[in-house]
C-alpha cells in the first residue's frame, strides 16, 4: 500500500509514519514544515506544502499519481485552543480550507481512503463525564469547530463519491515512541512543563476553580504510539465492507487532572513542581474523557500503556533532544 501522510513530519504523524514504514508501506509526507522536521520521516518522500495554499492542488495531484497513493492520513492543521480563539478566520483558512483543497484532489486523482484527525474539542463542554461518538457534539472553540466540519466534510464526500473516512476523535496525546520522536512544539502541557523546569521557572496551569475534585481541568491521557497504531487500525478497517461506524474516540477511558499530571512529572523528574495557578484560559472545558468502547470492539483497539509510561517516555525523549 502507499499512504499519503500530511503533517506526516509533525510528532503524530511522525510516529504513523514509522509504523507504517516497519509494516512495509510506501510512504508519502506532505508538510509545510512550521512544526514538522523532515528528519523525523527517514526515507519517505517529503513534499514541502502548506495544504491551505493555491500550491497544494498541484502538488497533491502529482504526488497521488507519482506514487500511486492508495490512501490518506490527514494530520495537517493549527491545533492550538487558545489561538483558535484569538485567530478564528485563520484557523478557519487553515483547517477548513486544507481540508477542502485535500478532499479535491483524493477525488480528481480517485483516492478513496481517508483517516482524518478530529479531536475531542469537538464535544465541547460535556455534560456527562464520559463522552460518547453519539453524544452531542458542542464545541466552545474555533479550533473544535474546524475539527467537527472535517468531519462533516469526509462524510459528504462519502455520500457524494464514495469516500471510505475514518474520523479519529483524539484526547490528550502525549509520551513518544521512540526518544528521537518527542514533542518537541512546546504546546501541550507536559512539554511546556518540561520547559519551565529546564528554563528554572514555574510552570503555568491555567484555571484552579473548576468544578473537579481538584480544581484542575480533567484530561483523558493517550500515549502517541497507541494514538498511532489507532491510525493503522482505521486505515485497515477502511478496506472491510462492514464499515458501521466513521467516527472513533482515542483515548485511555480515564481521566486524570492537571494536578495529577504535575505529580506523576515530580516523581518522574524528581524535580519539585509547583505551578503558578492563574485564571482559566478562553475555550477550555472543564472535563474530557473518553468512552472507548467503540473503538475497542470495532478496530479490535486499545491502550497499552499509562500515564506513567507516557510522562516517563516523554521524558527520556525530552532529555535526549534538549
Amino acid at each position: 500500500m502507499s499512504v499519503l501522510v500530511t503533517g506526516g513530519a509533525g510528532y503524530i504523524g511522525s510516529h504513523v509514519v514509522r509504523l507504517l514504514q516497519q509494516r512495509g508501506e510506501q510512504v508519502v509526507v506532505v508538510d509545510d514544515l512550521s512544526n514538522g522536521r523532515a528528519a523525523r520521516v527517514g526515507d519517505a518522500t517529503v513534499v514541502e506544502v502548506d495544504l491551505a495554499t493555491d500550491a497544494a492542488a498541484p502538488a497533491l495531484a502529482d504526488a497521488f499519481a507519482t506514487h500511486g497513493v492508495d490512501a490518506v492520513v490527514h494530520f495537517a492543521a493549527r491545533k492550538q485552543v487558545g489561538e483558535s480563539v484569538a485567530r478564528p478566520a485563520h484557523y478557519w483558512s487553515q483547517n477548513v480550507g486544507g481540508m477542502a483543497n485535500l478532499l479535491q484532489a483524493m477525488e480528481t486523482a480517485g483516492v478513496g481512503k481517508l483517516v482524518f484527525s478530529s479531536s475531542a474539542a469537538t464535544y465541547g463542554a460535556p455534560q456527562s463525564a464520559v463522552v460518547r461518538e453519539d453524544g452531542p457534539a458542542e464545541p466552545i472553540n474555533p479550533y473544535g469547530q474546524t475539527k467537527l466540519v472535517g468531519e462533516w466534510m469526509s462524510r459528504a464526500a462519502g455520500v457524494a463519491w464514495g469516500l471510505r473516512a475514518a474520523n479519529l476523535r483524539y484526547f490528550n496525546v502525549a509520551g513518544a515512541g521512540w526518544d528521537d520522536l518527542g514533542d518537541s512544539a512546546v504546546m501541550n502541557l507536559i512539554p511546556i512543563v518540561f520547559t519551565a523546569l529546564d528554563a528554572g521557572e514555574v510552570p503555568t496551569v491555567f484555571g484552579g476553580d473548576y468544578p473537579t475534585p481538584d480544581g484542575s481541568c480533567i484530561r483523558d491521557y493517550v500515549h502517541v504510539l497507541d494514538l498511532a497504531r489507532a491510525h493503522l487500525a482505521a486505515l485497515d478497517h477502511l478496506g472491510t465492507e462492514e464499515r458501521p461506524f466513521d467516527t472513533f474516540n482515542v483515548g485511555s477511558g480515564a481521566g486524570s487532572s492537571v494536578f495529577e499530571v504535575l505529580e506523576v512529572i515530580r516523581r518522574v523528574t524528581g524535580v519539585d513542581v509547583a505551578p503558578d495557578v492563574r485564571e482559566r484560559r478562553a475555550g477550555d472545558p472543564p472535563q474530557l474523557v473518553a468512552d472507548v468502547s467503540r473503538i475497542t470492539s470495532t478496530l479490535g483497539w486499545s491502550t497499552t500503556k499509562d500515564l506513567d509510561d507516557i510522562v516517563g517516555s516523554a521524558w527520556a525523549a525530552w532529555k535526549t533532544n534538549r
